[in-house]
């Protein structure tokens, strides 16, 4: 990180800061009433921010100018956005309860809406060993549709994390495979490779 941009810094140009908060107020809850149904365990006012601040620069995009055969120049700023939409829990076979949540995205730096996305995330265990510890196969699918061309290289994109992990009660170490396409309305081009695959390896302590 370089939170305070210095030039002098090994990071300077890069990103500075990236967060995801994801909270979810319980309508069950607001409402005292029983809201479930079929497997639908429980309903959400549900929020997703994304803080991105990275710096801002240019790359070209695969689409070229009808009037100039060049190829279109698009900006990368920082970006805030902040969804708001409604949320489940559902019991789903074997994964046992997931989280599937739909959300219309606000840009806040550019004081619109833009698109939406469907979200949904898992935690299962699935292989136990005598110590108590166990194996879990753990992820998310964020998927963006409908974006406005103004805003957006890319109309739809998502991400989805695939993760294998060993937890006990004070650790957790595992890989974590991700996919994704046209990620956050950016297309994906030479100058900037919003498609691919990613590998991550966490050693997690628990407090």
């Amino acid at each position: 990180f370089n939170l305070t941009n210095d030039d002098d810094s090994d990071k300077a140009g890069g990103d500075r800061l990236f967060a995801k908060f994801a909270p979810r107020m319980s309508l069950d809850g607001l409402t005292g009433k029983d809201l479930s149904f079929g497997p639908v365990q429980e309903l959400y006012i549900a929020n997703y921010t994304v803080i991105d601040g990275g710096s801002s620069y240019s790359y070209e995009l695969s689409k070229t100018d009808p009037k100039t055969g060049e190829n279109l120049v698009a900006e990368k700023e920082p970006g805030f956005q902040s969804m708001i939409g409604i949320g489940s829990d559902v019991m789903v076979p074997w994964f046992g309860k997931m989280q599937f949540n739909l959300y219309a995205n606000y840009d806040v730096k550019q004081k619109d809406w833009n698109g939406y996305q469907v979200s949904t995330n898992w935690f299962k265990p699935f292989y136990f060993f005598e110590n108590g510890s166990f194996i879990s196969y753990q992820g998310y699918v964020d998927y963006q549709f409908g974006m406005k061309e103004e805003y957006s290289s890319a109309s739809h994109g998502g991400a989805m994390f695939n993760g294998l992990y060993w937890h006990n009660d004070q650790f957790a170490v595992g890989y974590g495979l991700k996919l994704y396409s046209d990620v956050y309305g950016i297309e994906d081009s030479s100058a900037f490779e919003s498609s691919g695959v990613g590998h991550y390896f966490a050693v997690t302590y628990k407090f």
